[in-house]
């Protein structure tokens, strides 16, 4: 039990110090914006330094010209000379400020930019978990300005700050101890209390990030399905709207229970900041008033003495308040660099994919197993063929088989828990990701598409010009996917965007027309292996008849995957494999399969007797597989 105590302790350990925070903050904004760097640094600090300072001087002044009888023309020159100071100081602050903020939003949008360039690097099978999931939402709120606070920008900016205020604690330190040199240790030790209470609040409010962290990533979901056009028909024919509502008012309400705890612990930390400062101030100033009825002090240095220990104070408060922003802050950038440092895992180097790119390769699977993380059973279980060069391979089996896991394991979008995949006899493990990619042209049974033309969407270029792509080429792939009279009847062809929630004069494509398009853009890329997954399941029969027409022609001097739960639909491959329970049941071509007399050949006839005259004559079928 206590093993197990010591290792939830770590857990809740921050990913990395605020001073290692501090300092990759530094280091991204040398690197994307240097000017910020440099104005907070070297322009910033010493104004407001001077500017805190000259605060406490002026009123100090005006007594000492006022007391000590000296004409008005001096004393009118000498605070028109310090008032011009200042003026002269604040008109810089306001531009550095100024010219600050305009770079600071590119050094946000570019640590934004990273995150999700970082999102679509990740393995897929990493990106698939769902703690790296939540990971990436965590992170992501260190570049986003959520009441009035972005941390990315707010870490750098603290420690400025912080600088700052230690810079005037030792300034105005200097002058109280004129005073009394007792002044400075009371006045410093008392906000060690403040602090405690800040450090036991931000403790609790990163133990307990995660919990709200999971209920607002379902809000959002929530909040957003609705909108959603795919979604609009299921939840008004099925009467889902009620249920929404519901789950928006039990997540609100949850969301706001975690609110008031924390809006709770904050008031309370606060609570003990106020009684301190009222102690701490009470006894510095009783002090600086009894000097000055026994004539230690001047009226004019009581002035500086007790503008500079409100100042002092303040200082103080400001030096904490600064401290604990950046600690806050920092508890996200640990966020953001925990996801930034999730390993790729892509240790392929080894083979040059331009050897294989050429033809349709072999590829073959040897003893491939594979089990999704925190399940205990093999989802594939010792999978073992191999697809010829330019072979037309089916793959079947009822759902659940495995089908689409043994696609995303040959795209290299999963790795192998075991075994092995070998690309012209060489381990995929081998190759780069990135490279590796480009031997497949995958048509997957999820589809999106983004808010892209017709053309972005099946060339992968944004703009998509001529001379950035070929155009002919796109509209040939787009007709030859069956698109053809959809592309005839739109004024702006294959430029013609989609998705009506974001484009004025766009276009909204049905579920069949998509898989066309998604079609199209895997024969544009002109990949050596071509994967269809169930690419007709959204067409009507005369469609798909005409896909399987094509399918020749479509795969031509390629090497392609065929998946389909539909059995009657694989006749054209030259071979089959029928995948049971995660494992390899049979091989073979249709006829073969069906001469065998197994579970293909009982699954087929049961698929077809929906055609056949003897179901027209009222024979008995038996649904048991269905």
């Amino acid at each position: 039990m206590k093993k197990k105590s010591k290792e939830k302790e770590k857990k809740k350990k921050p990913y990395k110090s605020a001073l290692s925070n501090t300092i990759w903050c530094f280091g991204k904004l040398i690197k994307e914006a240097p000017l910020v760097f440099f104005l907070s640094l070297i322009m910033i600090i010493p104004v407001e330094v001077a500017l805190s300072y000259l605060g406490i001087y002026i009123p100090s002044l005006a007594v000492a010209e006022v007391t000590s009888g000296h004409s008005f023309y001096r004393a009118a020159l000498a605070l028109t000379i310090v008032l011009t100071a200042v003026f002269v100081l604040e008109l810089l602050r306001d531009a550095f400020n100024l010219l600050r903020e305009k770079k600071v939003d590119y050094y946000r949008f570019r640590c934004s930019a990273m995150i999700n360039k970082k999102s679509m690097e990740l393995l897929y099978e990493a990106n698939e978990k769902k703690e790296n999931r939540d990971m990436r939402d965590r992170g992501q709120r260190a570049t986003q300005n959520w009441n009035s606070s972005i941390p990315i920008v707010d870490l750098p900016a603290n420690s400025v700050m912080l600088i700052k205020n230690i810079i005037c604690y030792l300034l105005f330190g200097g002058i109280i101890s004129f005073v009394s040199v007792w002044l400075i240790p009371i006045l410093t030790i008392a906000p060690a209390i403040n602090w405690l209470c800040a450090k036991a609040y931000r403790s609790w409010e990163y133990n307990n990030r995660g919990n709200w962290a999971s209920i607002d990533s379902k809000l959002w979901y929530v909040q957003n399905a609705p909108s959603d056009f795919a979604a609009a028909k299921d939840i008004r024919i099925y009467g889902l709207a009620g249920l929404f509502r519901q789950m928006y008012f039990d997540l609100t309400k949850e969301r706001i229970k975690w609110d008031r705890k924390s809006a709770l612990r904050s008031f309370l930390s606060r609570l003990a900041d106020l009684a301190v400062i009222l102690i701490r101030d009470g006894a510095a100033y009783a002090l600086l008033i009894s000097m000055t009825l026994s004539g230690k002090i001047g009226a004019d240095l009581f002035v500086l003495y007790f503008a500079a220990i409100s100042s002092f104070a303040s200082f103080i408060g400001e030096i904490m308040s600064s401290w604990n922003n950046l600690h806050s802050a920092s508890l996200y950038i640990c966020d953001f660099r925990e996801y930034m440092d999730i390993p790729n895992e892509d240790k392929g180097e080894k083979e040059d994919i331009k050897a294989h790119l050429a033809e349709a390769p072999e590829i073959s699977f040897r003893h491939v197993y594979y089990k999704y993380a925190g399940e205990d059973k093999y989802t594939l279980e010792d999978i073992n063929f191999t697809i010829k060069k330019g072979e037309k391979l089916a793959l079947v089996g009822l759902n659940g088989a495995g089908k689409t896991t043994l696609v995303k394991l040959l795209c290299g979008l999963y790795l192998p828990t075991k075994g092995e995949i070998l690309i012209n006899g060489v381990p995929s493990s081998n190759f780069v990701r990135k490279d590796y990619f480009k031997l497949f042209s995958p048509v997957f049974q999820d589809i999106h598409t983004g808010f892209f033309s017709l053309a972005e969407i099946v060339s992968g270029k944004v703009g998509a010009r001529e001379g950035e792509c070929d155009l002919k080429r796109v509209e040939s792939c787009v007709r030859q996917a069956g698109l053809s009279k959809k592309l005839d009847s739109l004024k702006d062809g294959i430029h013609t965007r989609i998705d009506k929630q974001v484009n004025k004069d766009a276009i909204e494509l049905s579920g069949g027309e998509l898989q066309k398009l998604m079609l199209a853009r895997a024969l544009y890329k002109n990949a050596p292996v071509l994967v269809l997954d169930e690419p007709t399941a959204a067409l009507d029969p005369i469609a798909e008849n005409k896909i399987y027409l094509e399918y020749r022609k479509m795969t031509k001097g390629k090497t392609s995957l065929f998946i389909s739960h539909r059995l009657a639909s694989t006749r054209f491959c030259d071979r089959i494999i029928y995948l049971h329970e995660g494992k390899v049941g049979e091989v073979g071509s249709h006829e073969e399969l069906l001469a065998q007399n197994r579970e293909y050949c009982r699954l087929y006839n049961m698929q077809s007797v929906w055609y056949r005259e003897d179901y027209k004559k009222g024979e008995k079928i038996d649904n048991e597989a269905f």
